[in-house]
């Protein structure tokens, strides 16, 4: 499964599933991006925000694995928003994975985090004007794919009427009773692929008694059920752990839920 790939729409082969590093400090995540990465994962998702580039960079270099094997996502932050302080953080990413190349970038989201969501000031012109940076490392090879995470229809529609190069993924919260039906379906029509982080709700649906009893009759943790279905909705997900055997559990998705069961997890709130 860790070896299997969606096709982006400029022919780059992505890992279905990646490894997700939010709230993962540098300082210790060189030990779980390590873990991963002999677990089998080959798709590490990082980000600017995250503060931990420079760890997982580090971590990818001693694997030992070859960089052409390997997927590596990071993402501008939600609060660069001009084309002067795109292109610095693009090269400061660069730089801290010194990687070469950044398989995919993504700008984080479309206002500041500190901002009200979808109220006031939208942020249109300024993350047109992030995309074009985007664009820039993308035709000077220094990015292999370029996308956007946490866009609404409107978000996207505003970037497709205003790009030369159209965004090849959009990663957005996508977990069990959060499936973002109008985002998906737009992303689907116009060729976009849907990641979806948090699979496992940030831990919340740990506790969930209905997705434990779909979990226990196929004898898989609640974590493994939650990033089985998102797979399965052919949506990529990224799970994370710094736990050793969570990580390596993660990974165990040798089995197919069925129709009726996808469509009882589909209802729950």
């Amino acid at each position: 499964m860790l070896k299997e790939k969606f096709v982006l729409h400029n022919g780059i082969e992505i890992p279905k599933i990646g490894f997700g590093t939010w709230q993962i400090e540098n300082d210790v995540v060189f030990e779980p991006v390590t873990t991963a990465l002999k677990a089998g994962y080959i798709h590490i998702d990082s980000a600017s925000g995250y503060g931990n580039e420079k760890g997982v960079g580090e971590a990818v270099r001693a694997s030992g694995i070859p960089r052409e094997a390997l997927f590596i996502t990071t993402k501008v932050p939600a609060e660069i928003k001009t084309y002067e302080a795109a292109v610095a953080n693009i090269e400061s990413s660069l730089a801290k994975l010194d990687l070469g190349y950044i398989d995919l970038l993504l700008i984080h989201a479309p206002q500041p985090w500190d901002k009200p969501w979808q109220a006031g000031h939208r942020y249109y012109e300024e993350n047109v004007a992030v995309w074009k940076a985007l664009e820039e490392a993308y035709k000077a090879g220094k990015v292999k794919s370029i996308g956007i995470s946490n866009f609404f229809v409107d978000d996207m529609k505003n970037i497709l009427a205003n790009c030369e190069i159209k965004p090849m993924v959009n990663q957005i919260s996508f977990h069990i009773g959060n499936i973002q039906k109008e985002a998906v379906a737009f992303c689907r029509e116009h060729d976009i692929l849907v990641e979806g982080y948090s699979p496992i709700a940030t831990g919340r649906l740990l506790d969930n008694k209905e997705v434990e009893k779909i979990a226990e009759k196929y004898g898989v943790s609640i974590a493994q059920l939650c990033i089985k279905y998102v797979l399965q909705k052919d949506i990529l997900p990224l799970p994370k752990s710094a736990n050793h055997e969570r990580i390596v559990q993660n990974t165990q998705l040798d089995f197919v839920i069925t129709d009726e069961d996808m469509t009882y997890l589909d209802a729950l709130k």
